[in-house]
């Protein structure tokens, strides 16, 4: 199987929803790769959905047309694109009952448009064409094998038919011309960020204001539905995989009437489906069943990874946090909307243009490009951090990160519990963010909070509240450094039985004062959902010579216990905390490299790679506990949420390998 490796691709479309997701992934897997977004920025559009990748350096913004020739041209020329991925489509079915000559314009023309451009500048090695399993038609009620590639192409919608256009102009251009096309044909997708014109999202958002959810018909129509995160998975695999000249369905076999779409959100808004469903006049036409088969793909590699349950909760929880993503959409929610399609899309929120700069193209076409460094002018930049613990450990180390990676920020002047001095610091340096990495944890070690408990709670409980409710009361995202020192192992949760405690599990560990105010602070703080609460456990660094790391801390030691526990490697994670403040990341993680080690196993290495003669003593829990005030946790933390978020996230053993001992390695 040959093997494709793009240089500079264009996503066409990219502020919308499916499309988005596979800019955002591709940014952020492939940082070689130049990934240049047009999209017009139509009212189902959003630039907040690039907000992942805005200030990437491999990510550009360009506000246009893809019906506009010259401005296509001289974007596949000056940027030297060698890969287009065409999502740029009018895809509503509603709408093109009505508006039937724009989705001509769009999903036709447009097309012509790009393939002409490709033609007359003769530098594409990959064009990627979306279409959609509504080529097909309505699959037989009985039918138990998918539409394959091959299958007839029998739409029965305006929609549908435009897109089965627009594949046999991408066809042709490919068997005249030689361009070499790839062409998808994808089910139903859901999840974040999908305008609510649509199925699933409509839904959510008609139960989170308590109003009754419309299905046309009966609600025995048949769909199958893909979370987002699959199909980008998807798109990755036809990019690198994909053969010229092959079409591919992305779908699953899994299938649901739409009936039980709705039963299923009710069930989780704890709704009665008797009376919060109601069936309303249907389409002109509503295909009853659509059905692949997507075996070709699956030869490829890829599979579906997000069961249904899964993947619904998901989204709520995104539209539960989001609600006012996409403004006023009263009118999508509408049983049968009729969305105005009218040149300039939707009118941007507060949000959406932020951080953006403007230059002109050819024929005075609107280009707009994320501003990524900051400059003398007066437009707030794309992200600014506001940190505090300065004096502090992980707080130093932030600092660091961001003049490496070019980001404006400042320290905090004022202290955690005074409202007044925070508003201010707010006030003054306008952040896009607030990293919260100061607290107490003991002068030197925990211990020190056994007789200093009034100060203790001051900072740790009162502080780390009243910053949170300034940052919300300013619309601010607070990422803050927790601790996972508020667990033991228990009988649920034994040491070496590899299950360890997930995000949703109630602290057990009570032994020390410190671990008793982080536990009651990250409860409260639940009730914030403007706060990314970040677990940090026994923090490991390259720098050796810190007393603070534990590491340091455990070879200076007269003896030491031996017990598995989770770890942070700050190296490693430090860079991803800055990337969940990017992706607007909230609630609570498990901010710990996957698996555990133990004393000795660090000690072991110790002596590999830094010190041949090092020597220690082992000595027992009961043996510690006569030379320490307060008791210590020790647990393991179950770090697969991280670790889904961001794939690459290494193992302790292999993370402190690569990141503390081989740059330390003494020979």
């Amino acid at each position: 199987m040959s093997s494709y490796t793009p240089k500079n691709i264009l996503i066409t479309g990219a502020a919308g929803f499916i499309a988005s997701h596979v800019a955002n992934r591709l940014i952020r897997n492939y940082p070689d790769y130049k990934i240049v977004v047009l999209d017009k920025l139509d009212y189902c559009s959003n630039l907040k959905n690039l907000l992942p990748s805005k200030s990437s350096p491999n990510f550009k913004f360009v506000k246009g047309d893809i019906g506009s020739a010259d401005l296509v041209n001289y974007l596949l020329i000056t940027e030297s694109i060698d890969t287009i991925m065409h999502f740029a489509a009018q895809t509503h079915v509603d709408n093109s009952f009505g508006n039937s000559f724009e989705f001509t314009k769009n999903n036709i023309y447009g097309t012509h448009v790009l393939l002409e451009a490709c033609k007359v500048t003769g530098q594409i090695r990959r064009f990627i064409h979306v279409s959609t399993d509504e080529v097909y038609g309505e699959t037989d009620e009985d039918a138990v094998v998918g539409n394959h590639e091959a299958s007839q192409l029998l739409p029965t919608n305006p929609y549908s038919a435009t897109k089965a256009g627009a594949e046999m102009l991408v066809m042709a251009y490919g068997r005249s011309y030689g361009l070499p096309v790839i062409t998808t044909r994808g089910n139903n997708v859901y999840g974040p960020n999908q305008f609510p014109e649509k199925l699933i999202p409509k839904f959510i958002l008609l139960a989170m204001r308590g109003k009754t959810l419309p299905i046309h018909g009966d609600g025995s129509n048949v769909r199958s539905y893909l979370y987002c995160e699959d199909v980008a998975e998807a798109f990755e695999v036809i990019l690198h995989k994909g053969e010229v000249g092959h079409v591919y369905n992305i779908g699953t076999k899994k299938e649901r009437r739409v009936i039980d779409v709705a039963k299923d959100i009710c069930k989780l808004f704890s709704m009665d489906p008797e009376t919060s469903i109601k069936f309303v006049e249907n389409r002109p036409f509503n295909d009853q069943r659509y059905f692949l088969d997507d075996q070709k793909l699956k030869n490829l590699g890829w599979s579906e990874q997000t069961v249904w349950e899964e993947g619904l909760k998901k989204t709520i929880e995104w539209y539960t946090q989001n609600p006012e993503w996409w403004g006023d959409v009263s009118g999508a929610l509408l049983p049968h909307p009729r969305m105005l399609m009218m040149p300039g899309g939707r009118h941007f929120d507060s949000e959406e243009g932020k951080g953006t700069s403007f230059a002109s193209g050819p024929n005075q076409t609107r280009m707009v490009v994320p501003t990524f460094k900051t400059s003398s002018s007066t437009q707030k930049p794309a992200l600014k951090f506001l940190i505090y613990g300065r004096t502090g450990w992980i707080g130093g180390l932030l600092g660091q990160l961001c003049e490496k990676q070019g980001i404006p920020f400042e320290y905090g002047r004022g202290r955690l519990e005074d409202r007044s001095s925070l508003m201010a610091d707010i006030q003054n340096i306008k952040p896009t963010h607030v990293f919260n990495a100061a607290g107490v944890t003991g002068r030197p070690n925990v211990d020190w909070c056994e007789s200093h408990k009034t100060e203790t709670i001051r900072t740790n409980v009162a502080g780390t509240l009243t910053l949170a409710d300034v940052c919300r009361e300013h619309g601010l995202l607070m990422m803050n450094f927790a601790t996972g020192c508020i667990f033991e192992y228990d009988a649920g949760h034994p040491e070496g039985s590899g299950i360890g405690y997930k995000e949703e599990d109630k602290p057990n560990f009570t032994g020390s004062f410190y671990s008793k105010t982080k536990a009651m602070v990250e409860e409260l703080l639940k009730e914030y959902d403007n706060v990314c609460t970040l677990r940090v456990r026994m923090p490991i660094s390259s720098d050796l010579n810190n007393p603070r790391n534990f590491i340091t801390k455990i070879a200076r030691y007269n003896k030491v216990v031996n017990i598995p526990n989770s770890m942070t490697i700050l190296d490693e994670l430090l860079p991803i905390s800055i990337e969940m403040a990017k992706r607007n990341l909230k609630g609570i993680w498990n901010f710990t490299n996957p698996g555990v080690v133990s004393h000795n196993e660090i000690l072991e290495m110790y002596k590999t790679y830094i010190d041949p003669k090092f020597q220690w003593v082992n000595f027992t829990l009961e043996e510690q506990a006569k030379v320490i005030v307060a008791p210590r946790s020790n647990n393991e933390m179950d770090a697969s949420k991280l670790k889904n978020e961001f794939p690459d996230l290494l193992p302790i053993k292999e993370s402190l390998i690569k990141y503390v001992f081989e740059p330390n390695k003494r020979t």
